[in-house]
């Protein structure tokens, strides 16, 4: 059949501009849709973005896109006990991501690539049961068909067209932190991203604090649902994010006495990715598969390196003209042997934070060095939990399967 484009992209966030930019930057005829009235709108994150993914990909980032640079991390435990920890692996800005996202989408446009802004992309057209397009409403109107030989989800959490493909894409409970942050001034801070942890803080999450220009932070939380007699499912009775942000504030020294100049939130994936990326005709990439690290529930750079990847077995199927499952998970494959690799071990350590106790982290973090914990993001946990169970036995039962 003649089709309109040779991609549909629904979803103009870091994964979907990444692969248009690609995309038409080779040639391709690239339609991106995108449900939001403005691109990066509204802004729903912590906003931070590490260096060395970017700098991987050669991305120069205008300094309009910069609210400021990041120099390292400092995480925190519920005593107070601080490590700080520099090095390559924590440099990085904080964006302003509205304008980010949307000069990440100019760049796929300068190329060639298509975006139509509110755009709802709401269902799928079939051709003799073989995905062929999409059904879209602009502006709530009057609905119309779009044709392309391959659509690509890069939708983000809803994932519903995904769904509606066939991919087990909707998050339990578990699978998520509920999150709310605000926009604080004035805050001093070192350039430093902060991470607060412990259940008394933010039960199965943290909270942070992102700085910004101007003595500004994004200061938030992330908050996990509790298992209760083994099911997935659970909450936390009679609290939400923002009860447990207030209170936090309310003890912090500089906080306390900061203007709140904007309130948002939203949820962020913490589980495992999805099943699988690729059917015929059909992928899915970002956080709509939940390529999200389950530590920190960044997904900005994730997103990204999944679009470099998607856009490099996208060109090769257009060439060959094949659009079937077994040719497009090639991208899969290549995922999962790269960045899946990395995702599996932070989501083995979180599972394992999940069921440390205040004094745990307390002793932890008072026993480590910011080199173990480099190791300990790395995956290299031997040495970290040698000298952690050196000292105190016990917790050799928590976390013995990080070195099983």
């Amino acid at each position: 059949m003649e089709y309109d484009h040779d991609v549909i992209i629904v979803g103009a966030g870091p994964s979907g501009a990444t692969i248009s930019r690609i995309l038409a930057q080779e040639g391709l005829d690239v339609m991106v849709f995108d449900k939001r009235k403005e691109l990066g709108e509204p802004v729903r994150c912590g906003e931070g973005l590490g260096a060395r993914e970017i700098v991987a990909q050669g991305i120069d980032i205008p300094k309009q896109c910069i609210s400021t640079d990041i120099h390292g991390a400092k995480v925190i435990s519920p005593d107070g006990s601080e490590i700080v920890w520099k090095d390559k692996e924590t440099t990085g800005w904080v964006l302003e991501r509205k304008m980010f996202d949307k000069w990440l989408m100019e760049q796929a446009v300068h190329k060639g690539a298509r975006v139509q802004s509110y755009t709802r992309v709401f269902d799928l057209v079939k051709n003799d049961g073989k995905i062929s397009g999409v059904k879209v409403t602009h502006g709530g109107r009057d609905p119309y068909e779009v044709t392309a030989p391959l659509i690509i989800s890069a939708e983000g959490m809803e994932a519903s067209l995904a769904r509606k493909a066939g991919f087990r894409a909707l998050s339990t409970l578990y699978d998520v932190d509920t999150c709310y942050q605000y926009e604080m001034q004035e805050y001093d801070h070192e350039n430093l991203i902060e991470l607060y942890f412990g259940n008394e803080v933010s039960p199965r999450g943290y909270v942070w604090i992102f700085p910004k220009a101007d003595k500004k932070a994004n200061v938030g939380i992330g908050i996990g649902a509790h298992l209760e007699t083994g099911e997935k499912e659970g909450g936390i009775k009679g609290a939400t994010p923002k009860e447990y942000l207030d209170r936090f504030i309310e003890n912090h020294n500089q906080l306390k006495k900061a203007s709140r100049l904007q309130d948002f939130g939203g949820v962020i994936s913490v589980g495992a990715p999805i099943d699988s990326f690729a059917k015929d005709n059909f992928m899915v990439v970002g956080t709509g598969a939940r390529q999200v690290d389950p530590i920190h529930g960044g997904g900005i750079a994730l997103a990204m390196e999944s679009g470099v990847m998607a856009a490099s077995t996208i060109l090769r199927a257009h060439k060959a003209k094949d659009y079937s499952e077994e040719f497009l998970s090639e991208y899969e494959k290549t995922w999962r042997e790269g960045p899946g690799k990395k995702v599996a071990t932070r989501l083995l350590l979180r599972k394992v934070m999940e069921s440390a106790k205040d004094d745990d982290f307390n002793y932890i973090f008072k026993t480590i060095t910011d080199k173990d914990l480099n190791d300990v993001m790395a995956g290299k946990f031997a040495g970290p939990v040698a000298k952690v169970v050196a000292g105190r036995p016990q917790l050799m039962t928590l976390l013995k399967a990080l070195v099983s």
